[in-house]
């Protein structure tokens, strides 16, 4: 497992190559449903295409100096809906609504029955990503919170209960990704903080249940929305401290763009901190000295062996090039403030 000091690391996603997705389909949304017109691939080579798109994705975090990597999430439409959509209890072909985060209506899965695990989604992407590559590996899962805010509820007419059993469905997709050889379990949860009163009832319960007995680094993961998509972002986060609760042993936090105040750091001194020092929202690479400076801004608040430099969020939005451009600079900035703090030349 990774033991250098301020390691580097994307949030999820990585952007698919054009000739693999439709890019304009792609930034009309987030798919809450099945975006089957997003791919430009026949659905007799899906399956090869997204395979040699992964390894696309592999060797640009490789080659650009990433410690823990993950398979780009090239073959998922969204961050939420390949998992979300495979779950018993779920109609995704006759979707409901609900209103979104900017309070927009947005069609999602319906919950017609008891949400439960089918069997493993994630776990063939793991195996072929430990297959192609010796770096600490990362899988992402959407968490059980955020799934029950992104549904329509038919059946259970009880937030909690339906986000306790979406948390079952988590944890047992997780254990499988672990035994698949995932070194790293990271939950999306963005909505906990655009929700803040649910989140504050049973948001940390949902969570603690999900990643109830995973061995090994645990993250919870929260933003306030893709970049491409939301461009008018909180100056800070409504649901922060309340994660001290959590079993997760690490919190990845957007810091970048909306530029919070690193003070927001201390109320989570017991975690290790992913500290998106990325601003996914513009187009411009950030020279590593930028980069430098926002760590540095964190490690008045954080202590170095538990800072763990990233993106604000997934890159799935960025063109290729921006994208690894942006990495490249994550790694440079990270390790001049590792020299800084060691001394080595």
């Amino acid at each position: 497992m990774m033991t250098q000091l301020i390691p580097t690391t994307v949030v999820g996603s990585y952007p698919q190559p054009d000739w693999l997705v439709d890019r304009t389909l792609l930034s009309k949304s987030v798919a809450r449903v099945h975006m089957h017109e997003l791919w430009r691939v026949a659905p007799e080579y899906l399956e090869q295409a997204q395979d040699d798109a992964t390894i696309l994705a592999i060797r640009a975090m490789e080659s650009a100096g990433i410690d823990i990597i993950t398979d780009g999430e090239v073959r998922r439409e969204s961050y939420s809906n390949r998992f979300a959509l495979s779950l018993a209890g779920i109609d995704a072909d006759n979707p409901g609504v609900t209103v979104g985060r900017m309070g927009n209506t947005s069609t999602v899965p319906r919950i017609v029955g008891k949400i439960a695990w089918q069997g493993p989604v994630e776990v063939r992407n793991v195996q072929f990503l430990r297959a192609n590559t010796d770096r600490v590996i990362k899988i992402t899962l959407p968490g059980p919170f955020t799934m029950a805010q992104q549904a329509q509820d038919d059946f259970y007419r009880d937030a909690e209960a339906c986000a306790m059993d979406y948390a079952a469905a988590v944890n047992a997709e997780a254990e499988a990704l672990k035994e698949a050889g995932a070194d790293v379990i990271q939950l999306d949860e963005p909505w906990l903080q655009a929700r803040e009163q649910d989140a504050a009832r049973y948001g940390v319960s949902a969570i603690n249940r999900a990643l109830e007995g995973i061995v090994g680094p645990t993250i919870v993961h929260l933003c306030f929305g893709y970049a491409a998509v939301v461009s008018s972002k909180p100056s800070s986060y409504s649901f922060l401290p309340q994660l001290v609760d959590c079993i997760a042993e690490q919190i990845s936090i957007e810091v970048a763009q909306p530029n919070l105040d690193a003070g927001i750091f201390a109320s989570l001194s017991n975690k290790k901190l992913l500290v998106g020092v990325l601003d996914l929202g513009t187009l411009v690479v950030e020279s590593a000295e930028t980069v430098a400076g926002r760590l540095r801004d964190a490690l008045r608040f954080v202590a170095p062996e538990h800072l763990i430099a990233a993106p604000d969020c997934g890159m799935k939005y960025l063109p290729r090039d921006v994208a690894y451009g942006k990495l490249c600079a994550l790694v440079q900035g990270a390790a001049i403030t590792r020299r800084e703090l060691t001394g080595e030349k």
